[in-house]
């Protein structure tokens, strides 16, 4: 306020004031909410213990007991050990018991009874390392990452950070889609255990999630320098370079990941979606059957979109041979939103070849399987229109007029057909129809010149 009001005065008086943002003032370290935070009260409790003990200690009684259970063990008598262990833990606080039946649960896959035995483990004892630990491994396969988190963090400020901890937080965070805290886990990590290659990649993916393509390319050079067979680094760096916009460097990588027998159909329909940008059809169409071959299964939706582009190119040839494929390995199982979307190209390609019959009849199969269709009513009554059939033309564009989506360019088309009718009076109303729904600049002044025209006669 102060400030506004000096700067009201220097306009008063005539002078120049600049005003320069102020940040505002740092708080005091006293002033930090850390102090009162109720986990930080915890652990500074916690800090009068000594740093070494994570561990819960053993009277003589607690290890002669476990001396016992691992006698069974050692003499394969599992679920002996597992019932006196059972029955130990009910009776004693000591939280070693619990971790040990945990561990014995967590060796014979029975995920839920071992998170169970390593929490109970840590409610004895807070501190309790390696409880922590096993805890957030299970929780990481578990595919409870947030869990898994807060599990491995503990580990680390208990002292336990080493590279699997590490490597595991990173997975967490990645998977809580935070890149960033992803990041620094696996670089710790990787400082750690440079050998390991889950840490790399996960440091890669972390760049890839962050956009930092430039990094993201560096490493994967490094790392395919010393593993060049390995498929998913050609395809990470492929994307790296996409975001780079080195179309080529992408395409080379995505052939490489091909030729490695590693490359997904998403990666190749890629690869045909750069070579049709590029102007190279033929070297598309190819990349497109390669991915209509590998994902033997599900919607031809990508596919029917390389066909799409290949005809928005005016590469009718590659077009058709792609769509044949697409119809020929798919078959029965199109949809029937694919099967529109195919015939109606098929139309296409077939005026440009000047098939005009075909057209027509691949057009009515279009409007045979979807009535309201009003793309295809739309250019099967240009077909008629062009063939001398005025009234199939009318008829067809009157039904697409009845679709909202499609209302004015039918009233259009039908005025357009009236006008070369030389029916000029009966034009102006569809005309302003179709400007009032969808107006267009373009189609004002071919209204204004239709009804110049038809107040002349």
């Amino acid at each position: 306020m102060l400030l506004l009001l000096r700067l009201s005065l220097a306009a008063v008086c005539g002078c120049s004031a600049v005003a320069v943002a102020q940040e505002p003032p740092a708080p005091r370290a006293a002033d930090l909410s850390l102090w009162r935070d109720a986990s930080f009260q915890k652990r500074l409790q916690e800090s009068y213990l000594a740093e070494s003990d994570v561990e819960p200690r053993l009277d003589p009684d607690d290890r002669d007991q476990l001396q016992s259970v691992y006698e069974l063990l050692g003499k394969e008598q599992v679920e002996a050990a597992v019932a006196a262990l059972q029955q130990l833990r009910s009776g004693s606080k000591n939280a070693v018991f619990d971790f040990t039946l945990g561990n014995l649960h967590y060796q014979h896959d029975r995920t839920a009874e071992a998170m169970a035995c390593f929490e109970a483990a840590i409610e004895k004892f807070p501190r309790f390392r390696r409880a922590h630990k096993n805890l957030g491994m299970l929780y990481t396969r578990a595919n409870e990452p947030r869990k898994a988190a807060a599990a491995l963090t503990r580990v680390i400020e208990l002292g336990g950070g080493d590279a699997a901890t590490y490597g595991l937080l990173g997975f967490a965070h990645g998977s809580l889609d935070d890149p960033l805290a992803a990041e620094s886990a696996y670089r710790m990590a990787n400082l750690l255990d440079p050998g390991t290659m889950d840490w790399k990649m996960g440091l890669a993916r972390s760049f890839l999630k962050q956009k930092r393509y430039a990094d993201l390319a560096a490493l994967c050079s490094a790392l395919l320098a010393k593993d060049p067979g390995r498929g998913d680094l050609w395809l990470l760096q492929a994307n790296a370079y996409l975001g780079l916009e080195q179309v080529k460097l992408a395409a080379e990588n995505f052939e490489m990941a091909d030729r490695l027998g590693q490359a997904s159909a998403d990666s190749l329909y890629l690869l045909g979606d750069i070579h049709v940008n590029g102007g190279e059809a033929e070297l598309a169409v190819d990349a497109y059957l390669r991915a209509l071959a590998k994902a033997k299964e599900g919607p031809a939706d990508r596919a029917i979109r390389g066909v799409k582009a290949l005809v928005a190119r005016n590469a009718h040839g590659p077009a058709r041979q792609l769509l044949e494929q697409v119809q020929q390995q798919r078959g029965a199982a199109l949809t029937q939103t694919e099967q529109k979307e195919l015939l109606k190209i098929r139309a296409r390609l077939a005026v440009a070849a000047g098939a005009g019959e075909e057209e027509a009849k691949v057009l009515a199969e279009v409007v045979a399987l979807d009535p309201l269709d009003g793309e295809a009513l739309l250019l099967l009554g240009q077909y008629h229109a062009r063939t001398g059939h005025p009234e199939q033309a009318v008829f067809l564009y009157e039904r697409a007029a009845s679709l909202e989506k499609f209302e004015a360019d039918a009233k259009v088309r039908h005025a357009q057909l009236l006008v070369q009718q030389g029916k000029y009076g009966e034009a102006v109303p569809l005309l302003k129809r179709a400007q009032q729904v969808q107006p267009r600049e373009h189609l004002q002044q071919y209204l204004e010149q239709v009804e110049r025209l038809a107040q002349s006669r």
